[in-house]
């Protein structure tokens, strides 16, 4: 252990068992740390782009999952480094504000660490770097405003929405449907959608699935679907204008809460008890029936006495209904949800139009569909696929989809795609680095080199040649003046983002760059990193 002295010649502990850990400091520290950042960023960036490779991931259960996208793989990866860790959070910070762009965010700051290196070696001291980089990305950010296009778009003109989405869906397994998985991502957030106020509740939409059938088969329900099926085989499968009761409390005789035992010495006393427990449910069930409604939806289970008293009273019921999908079934037909049985009135009940039980292949499951509802806020894309893999995939993909629309509607400037916006920047910032003396014009510059790291990626996941291709992009880019200029990652013959439709939101784009440039500044500022031993 490390000790020093007091002016009186006690010795105090500064580092207890120093001896036990172990110490890296200075350059050596800062190089563990970027090795472990730019790691991290070469596993993903074969990933990235509409010919991106697919991770498979298996779990210590040995479930398997299959996927590109950037904020799983990393979520799913047993990751122990401490600076893979912080790229872990990156990706997911992207995944939670902006909800697309997980990958591209990684490769990024695993470029500006590798840059920050060569500086480092150079003698560029790492707090300069930092301030170098913080520059460039508010020079970045400006010119992505400076290029940016407003996409105007109503309810009924939804095409930029689509065409955005669909530059979301392209890099991923589902990309042979992406028109229509883009179409129904669209259709469901403009339902939601307070298109005023310029905002929506992405909780408003549920994303089921059902293995069986193929991604064609996918479908925007406008109303809210259970993986769940009647009480009862023998209750009706299907109730036109049905009113609803959602009720939270159990279906069933009070119990006291102390401790307590019956004594039953005779028949009589146990039919006395069993007659009782029957009135309590008969008044239940009647409440129900009083009160008007032609559908129970409950949250907790019931025995098969009160399953064949709703039977007979011809009143179909459903039992085990989740929390979350009890909110959304009263958000959507316009209900109240009932705690209390003594509290159930006519004026609480949820309307909708149509409730069908609808049953799958040749198997027994079934799920029940609630459909024509009161509101139409609340709507399920369901989506089929051949295994659960797919399935799960398809709902990930589905879900950024949903967030490209939803930043789209609150704040309608795009960007193109295909590493034009990069190398946009990237000629932006270098020609901007001239009027910074001083240190921070190599980090600037440093920075720019950083930027072409993306398109670079896109190029290669591609089959062309990098350099090559990045470079004539670039000059061609210089002499038309034009922002839009990107790589032909689908070899469609023109290198004008603008004719492939490849766009990309202004807000997602400018918070990769801010993003990235606040970890590598953090992961920078690191010089000692003192780990308990192995051992």
């Amino acid at each position: 252990m490390a000790l020093a002295f007091d002016e009186y010649g006690r010795s105090f502990i500064i580092i207890r068992e120093q001896e036990q850990k172990s110490r890296l400091r200075g350059l050596d520290a800062q190089k563990s740390n970027i090795a472990a950042g730019k790691t991290l960023a070469r596993i993903l960036r074969t990933s990235l782009g509409p010919k991106g490779m697919d991770k498979m991931l298996q779990s210590p259960d040995g479930d398997v999952t299959i996927s590109n996208d950037g904020a799983t793989i990393l979520d799913q990866m047993d990751v122990d480094n401490h600076i893979a860790k912080l790229m872990v959070e990156l990706s997911r910070s992207q995944d939670y504000e902006i909800g697309d762009g997980t990958t591209g965010v990684v490769v990024l700051a695993g470029a500006l660490l590798e840059q920050a290196e060569r500086l480092l070696e150079r003698g560029v001291h790492p707090i300069r770097v930092g301030e170098g980089y913080e520059m460039a990305s508010k020079i970045a950010v400006d010119h992505l405003e400076h290029i940016a296009l407003k996409f105007e778009f109503d309810a009924a003109n939804t095409e930029p929405l689509v065409q955005t989405c669909m530059t979301t869906l392209s890099s991923k397994i589902v990309n042979r449907c992406k028109r229509m998985l883009a179409e129904i991502a669209v259709k469901a957030v403009v339902a939601v959608a307070d298109l005023e106020r310029r905002d929506v509740n992405l909780d408003l939409i549920k994303v089921e699935g059902k293995v069986g059938g193929k991604l064609e088969d996918t479908e925007l329900i406008n109303g809210i679907i259970l993986d769940k099926d009647m009480s009862h085989p023998q209750m009706p499968k299907q109730i036109q204008n049905a009113k609803i009761a959602i009720l939270t409390c159990p279906f069933e005789p009070p119990k006291p809460k102390t401790k307590h035992k019956v004594d039953i010495d005779s028949v009589e006393k146990f039919q006395t008890l069993r007659l009782q427990e029957q009135k309590y449910f008969d008044d239940m069930v009647q409440k129900c029936k009083d009160a008007g409604a032609t559908l129970v939806i409950c949250q907790w289970g019931f025995d098969d006495e009160a399953n064949h008293l709703l039977m007979h009273r011809n009143l179909p019921a459903v039992r085990w209904v989740g929390g979350v999908e009890l909110e959304l079934i009263a958000i959507a037909t316009g209900g109240r949800i009932v705690p209390r049985f003594q509290e159930l009135t006519t004026e609480k009940l949820g309307k909708a139009g149509l409730v069908r039980e609808k049953s799958f292949g040749t198997t027994k499951e079934r799920m029940l569909y609630i459909e024509e509802c009161a509101n139409s806020r609340a709507v399920t894309i369901f989506i089929r696929g051949g295994n659960k893999m797919i399935i799960e995939e398809t709902k990930r993909s589905v879900h950024d989809a949903l967030c490209v629309a939803r930043n789209l509607i609150r704040n309608n400037s795009i960007v193109y795609g295909g590493g034009s916006a990069e190398i946009s920047c990237s000629i932006a910032v270098e020609a901007a680095a001239d009027k910074y003396p001083g240190v921070e014009q190599y980090a600037i510059r440093a920075f720019a080199d950083a930027l072409e790291s993306v398109p670079m990626a896109l190029a290669e996941n591609s089959g062309l040649q990098p350099i090559e291709t990045v470079s004539a992009v670039k000059s061609q880019q210089v002499k038309e003046n034009n922002s839009y200029c990107g790589i032909d990652c689908n070899d469609v013959g023109t290198n004008d983002m603008r004719k492939q439709n490849v766009f990309e939101t202004l807000i997602g784009k400018q918070q990769q760059l801010l993003l990235a440039t606040q970890v590598v500044k953090m992961i920078l500022k690191i010089d000692d990193i003192i780990s308990p031993s192995e051992y």
